[in-house]
């Protein structure tokens, strides 16, 4: 029982800790999750699927450039990529492999090839919003570069 109580406390610690460094590191994240999804009937998938709806606050900011700190999702090998999903959590946290939101990704479509790495990375882009075609994020990045530290 001793244990159990330990591995709880740590496990909150952590939770807590990478939570407040994600806000820490970029407040747009958090900004982008202000989204409530209401169901739509999709023609070609057959059943209602969930739609994100923008907050004023988002809307606010397409056609923006903003600034992301984030992870490399590559989409074809572990190499350079022009296109490809950037994530406000490490891979295995991310919305594809872990526990987190769609909010919480986005398509990158970059000007040069961003070099993967694992670290994280901060971004530039303007931003798009999708809230119809289910085929796409929610959200989208064009006309990317990297931001050099």
């Amino acid at each position: 029982m001793k244990n159990w109580l330990k591995l709880g406390g740590m496990v909150l610690i952590l939770s807590v800790l990478f939570s407040s460094s994600l806000t820490a590191q970029d407040g747009t994240w958090k900004r982008l999750s202000k989204i409530t999804f209401v169901k739509k009937y999709d023609d070609l998938m057959g059943f209602k699927v969930d739609m994100p709806v923008f907050s004023d606050e988002i809307k606010a900011m397409e056609g923006e450039e903003i600034t992301l700190k984030g992870y490399i999702i590559p989409v074809e090998g572990y190499k350079s990529h022009k296109e490809f999903v950037f994530s406000a959590y490490p891979y295995n946290m991310c919305f594809f492999c872990g526990g987190a939101g769609p909010e919480t990704v986005m398509e990158v479509f970059a000007d040069e090839a961003i070099k993967y790495t694992a670290d994280p990375i901060v971004i530039k882009g303007k931003l798009e919003l999708n809230d119809s075609d289910i085929n796409r994020l929610m959200y989208i990045l064009n006309n990317v570069t990297q931001v050099k530290s």
